[in-house]
């Protein structure tokens, strides 16, 4: 199952094809490759990344 590597919720809503939003800390993660990857939504809609927040083992899933 996969969790939030920013508060580790389990509370994620599906909103593309390997796209979720967190509903517990309001990021959006997408999944490529094995990885997560993170991002803020900005007031105007544009999004920012917030990998370089985590390590590499925090953002791996197994497949």
């Amino acid at each position: 199952m996969l969790s939030c590597p920013n508060c580790k919720s389990k509370d994620l809503g599906k909103i593309g094809v390997n796209q979720y939003y967190c509903w517990s800390c309001f990021i959006e993660l997408s999944v490529n490759k094995g990885k997560i990857l993170t991002h803020q939504v900005e007031e105007d809609g544009t999004l920012s990344s917030l990998d370089d927040l985590f390590s590499d083992d925090e953002r791996s899933i197994i497949m």
